[in-house]
């Protein structure tokens, strides 16, 4: 089974971030492994589960489940696409299309998510280890290319 495959989305158990109290999507611990600065690695508990705050304007990108710990972007080795409104900042970080690269094919009427999605059924994802979510990315793919559509 691969990231992108729906019986992924088993560990979706959420709990309220400890800053902004929204609900969070659990993440497996590969993904911090793969993703967060040496200090902040060095500090993760590997019996305690994570969990991913989304909401753009919280600071906290993981937390652990009791709350006893929290990692902001400055943790991680990449910028958080839900955080990070640069262009630059990859929405899918497997393939490497970041929001500039997406408003460029989307304006020449490539169709990145199709592409994205040939990879996928492929098995060539690592969403679990390259995207801090720790799930696929074609769901924000297909929503940045909806929001380019309605511009």
């Amino acid at each position: 089974m691969d990231c992108c495959t729906p019986a992924n989305s088993v560990e979706t158990a959420k709990t309220e971030c400890p800053s902004c109290g929204e609900k969070g999507k659990n993440v497996q611990l590969i993904t911090l492994k793969s993703l967060l600065q040496a200090a902040a690695l060095e500090t993760i508990e590997p019996d305690k589960s994570y969990v991913f705050c989304s909401n753009p304007p919280c600071s906290i990108v993981y937390f652990s489940s009791n709350h006893s710990q929290t990692f902001v972007q400055n943790d991680l080795k990449v910028p958080v696409y839900q955080k990070n409104m640069s262009a630059d900042v990859p929405v899918c970080y497997c393939f490497d299309w970041t929001r500039e690269r997406l408003i460029q094919a989307v304006g020449t009427d490539q169709k990145p998510a199709d592409q994205i999605k040939a990879h996928v059924q492929a098995g060539r994802c690592g969403c679990e280890v390259n995207n801090p979510q720790g799930a696929c990315c074609l769901g924000n793919v297909n929503a940045f290319e909806r929001s380019l559509k309605e511009e």
